[in-house]
C-alpha cells in the first residue's frame, strides 16, 4: 500500500474538513465525526483530521496514479472551499516528486491525417505505453502546444496538482473520443470535427496536422457503452465518434435506434455493429450547427412501442439541444434518470464548451 500525508496550516480547518467530507460523500463512503473523517473510494482512502488551524490529510492507494488522483482531489477541493488564498500544500511519503511528468500523460506523434467527411478529419497518432487509454472510458483530453514552439508539458507540483506552462508556452486542452486504439502497436485514432472560428485549436490541429507533429493526451474517462437491450443513441457531428464506438461494442441481440444530425449526405459515416440497427441521418442543409433542432424533433416523433420495452436513451449534442432532449425525457416522458444519459458536448458561441 502506497501512503502519503500533508499537514496544512489553514484557518477554519474544521469547517474545511466538514465541507470535504460532505462533497466526497457523493463519490465514496464517508465516516465522519467532529474533527475527523475517513473517505473510502474504489481506488484508495483519505483520512482527514482537524486541530485548531491545522488540517492533516493521509491518503493511501495500491497504485501510484490513483494516489496522485487522491492528492489532486484534496488540493482541488481545498482551493474550491477555502476562502482566500490557497494554503501551502506539500506531500510527504510515497508518490511522484514535484517536477515529474504526469503519470496519466503521454506524448503522441502524428502519423497521418485524412479527410473522413467534408466536416471531419481522422488523425492517426502514435506513442509509447498507451495501454491505459484502452480501458476506463472513451474520452480523453488532447493537449495542443502553441504553434511553432516546442511543447513544454505539465509536471507534478508540490501540492499534488499539475503545474501547467504559462505565457507563450501555455497549452490548450479539448475533450475528444478515442475512435480506435491498438495499444500493442502504440497507435491511436481520433476523429475531429473541423469548423470555422477564432478559437478552434482542435480543428486547427486536425486541418494542419503533419507527420511528426506532437500533441499531448491525458485520461481516459467517461463515455462507455450504455447497457440495455433496446437503445436510442442520438447526437450531432461531435458525437459521431462516440456513437460509432458504442455501436462497435454492443453485443448481438441488442437493438439500437441511431439518430444523427449532420450537414448533408456527404457527412454521413458508415456505422458498424453486431446489434440490430435502425439508423436515421437528419441533414441541416447548410444551417448553422446548434440551431437546426433535428434531434429534439426526432425524439418527439419516436414510436416508443416500436423501440421496445425498457429503452435506454443516450444523447450528446449542443447545449440547447441537450436541454430540450433532457426536458422531454424527464418531463413529458417521465423517464427515470437511470434510463437515460444526456450530455452537452459543446455550447454555441462558447469556445471550449
Amino acid at each position: 500500500m502506497l501512503q502519503a500525508h500533508s499537514t496544512i496550516r489553514v484557518t477554519g480547518a474544521e469547517r474545511l474538513l466538514t465541507l470535504l467530507c460532505e462533497h466526497f460523500a457523493e463519490h465514496g463512503e464517508v465516516v465522519s465525526e467532529v474533527g475527523r473523517g475517513r473517505v473510502s473510494f474504489e481506488y484508495g482512502t483519505a483520512v482527514l483530521a482537524s486541530d485548531d488551524d491545522t488540517l492533516r490529510v493521509d491518503v493511501a492507494s495500491v497504485d501510484p496514479i490513483q494516489l496522485s488522483y487522491l492528492k489532486i482531489g484534496i488540493a482541488e477541493h481545498l482551493a474550491e472551499f477555502h476562502e482566500g488564498e490557497l494554503p501551502e500544500i506539500s506531500w510527504q511519503g510515497d508518490g511522484l516528486p514535484a517536477g515529474s511528468p504526469l503519470p496519466w500523460f503521454r506524448e503522441l506523434e502524428v502519423v497521418r491525417s485524412e479527410a473522413l467527411t467534408p466536416h471531419m478529419r481522422r488523425v492517426h497518432l502514435r506513442g509509447e505505453d498507451i495501454g491505459r487509454f484502452a480501458q476506463g472510458g472513451y474520452h480523453v483530453y488532447l493537449i495542443f502546444p502553441p504553434k511553432d514552439r516546442s511543447p513544454i508539458w505539465p509536471v507534478m507540483g508540490d501540492s499534488g496538482l499539475p503545474v501547467w506552462p504559462q505565457g507563450e508556452d501555455a497549452l490548450t486542452r479539448r475533450v475528444y473520443t478515442i475512435r480506435s486504439i491498438d495499444a500493442a502497436r502504440g497507435e491511436l485514432v481520433v476523429d475531429i470535427v473541423v469548423h470555422p472560428g477564432d478559437e478552434t485549436p482542435g480543428s486547427d490541429f486536425a486541418l494542419g496536422a503533419r507527420p511528426g507533429d506532437l500533441v499531448g493526451i491525458t485520461g481516459p474517462g467517461g463515455g462507455e457503452a450504455p447497457q440495455g437491450e433496446n437503445l436510442v443513441l442520438m447526437g450531432d457531428d461531435t458525437a459521431l465518434p462516440a456513437i460509432a464506438r458504442i455501436l462497435e461494442d454492443l453485443p448481438a441481440g441488442t437493438r439500437a435506434t441511431v439518430i444523427v444530425e449532420v450537414d448533408g449526405p456527404a457527412d454521413e459515416v458508415n456505422l458498424v455493429s453486431k446489434a440490430d440497427l435502425d439508423i436515421r441521418f437528419h441533414h441541416r442543409q447548410g444551417a448553422e450547427p446548434g440551431t437546426f433542432g433535428a434531434l429534439p424533433r426526432a425524439l418527439r416523433d419516436l414510436d416508443w412501442q416500436a423501440i421496445g420495452p425498457d429503452p435506454f436513451v443516450w444523447a450528446a449534442c449542443e447545449f440547447q439541444d441537450f436541454k430540450a432532449i433532457r426536458a422531454h425525457l424527464r418531463g413529458e416522458l417521465r423517464m427515470s434518470r437511470d434510463r437515460h444519459l444526456v450530455v452537452a458536448y459543446w455550447r454555441r458561441g462558447r469556445p471550449g464548451h
